[in-house]
């Protein structure tokens, strides 16, 4: 494998493990406010329910676990863009520096700050000051990711940006173009969908495994709150990612027409454009075998099912003649597959959850025990819980993998190519010795988080307590926290 070859592939490495945690982090802090502002809402109506305060304090251990991986991936992650991408870096360093500056500040200073005030000082902080500290982490993190989604926007759809005649480097003209660039806009709202999914299918898991498998006890209780908290949040993230995800593929239909006919495998440009489920190549036969639905493509791309959509022939011939000769055409098989991909691994978690609660509505069980088909459904869902949290990780996986692979063969889109980014001196002896690294300090990583996850599923729960409103200085000398 070339220079090339081998940076982009530790790239993917390295981007696609740190955004298994990327997404858990966001919604996990989102969900522990969330739970907490019941807690406290129902604790100052004097009907406190001892179920909410459990339930921050388990999805407050997972996310201190998730974060603290997630800043130890993120800074792999820059590390090796500094290492195998210099000449972009070099290049249009200006753009990314202030928008890696903020997520910088962000991460390491406003959401640690903050997660460990939570953590640390909910035995000490008026119950109102130490909501606000978790209300604080999950806002830090939205914001954290919406400027990284906006530096990954200028790579899609290139905004505010000029070349300085002297250094012949890219400036950035106008910061507030860039935060506005309308690919951001579109994708921001289906990336946090997204991680409401992931956040939510975890806790779905966890959930229906303690309160349905393991011995759950006296804690049953909670643990069922747990999985319907997680079963809606999966829920209503996938119905959101489904609305989000249309409104962005009419966006990126108009800024890289390439991806959206990549994505179809749509080599002519036709009209009342058909969407295929599937597309097989039998031997023998000239054309594929594919299952479509009629004129979809055509409304997913422009929202009117009679609209003309651009086919890969075309594109390429105006791209060749805009830009010079070469090849302006992504690997279609991926973009077609992972474009597919991640929409299944959606549908499919979604509508796990849709089970989870439709068959835990109204106080009813689930009842792997019993017989009959639903009972049998439910045995299938209890045994193959582990597959649950993959499905939302799968399907972001692969989207990024079909966002980014769609892009090629640039680093931004129209003024900069891949094959022009790679640090010129890197030699793949050095680049397969660093990617040999980097796996070896993340799959310690993997085996530390897993282990944490199931020992904070696995430990008794414990009750969240805060100083009353009117608590004298006895009152908070408490014992220190168990951690």
């Amino acid at each position: 494998m070339t220079a090339l070859e081998l940076s982009r592939l530790q790239f993917a490495v390295v981007t696609v493990y740190h955004y298994l945690f990327v997404p858990l982090s966001i919604s996990l802090s989102a969900l522990a406010a969330g739970l907490q502002t019941a807690w406290w809402r129902r604790r100052r109506a004097g009907r406190e329910d001892a179920r909410l305060g459990r339930a921050t304090l388990l999805v407050g251990k997972l996310l201190l676990a998730t974060f603290a991986v997630g800043v130890v991936t993120g800074l792999v992650q820059e590390f090796q863009f500094g290492l195998s991408w210099s000449a972009f870096a070099q290049y249009y360093g200006d753009v990314f520096g202030p928008t890696l500056a903020i997520e910088g500040m962000l991460a390491f200073f406003l959401e640690a700050t903050f997660l460990g005030l939570w953590w640390f000082g909910r035995d000490r902080l008026r119950p109102a000051v130490h909501l606000a500290t978790i209300w604080v982490v999950a806002v830090g993190t939205l914001i954290s990711a919406y400027v990284i989604l906006a530096a990954n926007a200028f790579m899609q759809h290139p905004v505010g940006v000029a070349l300085d005649p002297t250094t012949g480097r890219a400036r950035l003209g106008s910061f507030g173009a860039l935060m506005s660039n309308e690919v951001v806009v579109a994708s921001f709202p289906h990336t946090i969908a997204g991680a409401f999914m992931a956040g939510g299918a975890l806790l779905l898991a966890l959930g229906v495994w303690r309160r349905w498998k393991a011995d759950a006890g006296d804690e049953g209780p909670v643990w069922r709150l747990v999985a319907r908290v997680g079963a809606w949040t999966t829920l209503v993230g996938g119905v959101a990612v489904a609305l989000s995800g249309d409104v962005l593929g009419k966006v990126m239909t108009e800024v890289q027409p390439m991806k959206m006919a990549a994505a179809e495998a749509l080599y002519e440009t036709t009209s009342h454009a058909p969407f295929s489920i599937f597309a097989v190549q039998l031997p023998g036969q000239a054309q594929p075998v594919s299952l479509d639905i009629p004129w979809l493509l055509s409304f997913l791309a422009t929202g009117d099912p009679t609209a003309t959509v651009r086919g890969i022939d075309d594109l390429q011939a105006q791209y060749a003649t805009q830009f010079g000769a070469g090849d302006y055409t992504p690997w279609i098989p991926v973009a077609y597959w992972t474009f597919r991909l991640m929409i299944g691994f959606g549908v499919l978690a979604t509508a796990v959850a849709a089970w989870v609660l439709w068959r835990t509505r109204k106080g009813r069980d689930l009842d792997p025990a019993g017989r009959g088909w639903f009972a049998l459904a439910d045995r299938w869902l209890v045994r193959f819980l582990p597959v649950v949290p993959a499905l939302p990780a799968l399907a972001a996986t692969v989207g990024w993998l079909f966002t980014e692979t769609a892009r090629q063969p640039w680093l931004v889109f129209g003024l900069f190519r891949t094959a022009d980014g790679v640090s010129p001196t890197l030699t793949p002896v050095e680049l397969v010795a660093s990617l040999a690294g980097f796996a070896l300090v993340y799959g310690v990583l993997a085996v530390v988080w897993v282990r944490l996850v199931l020992h904070v599923s696995r430990a008794d729960l414990v009750d969240l307590h805060v100083p009353g409103p009117a608590a004298s200085d006895e009152d908070l000398a408490v014992p220190e926290p168990s951690y």
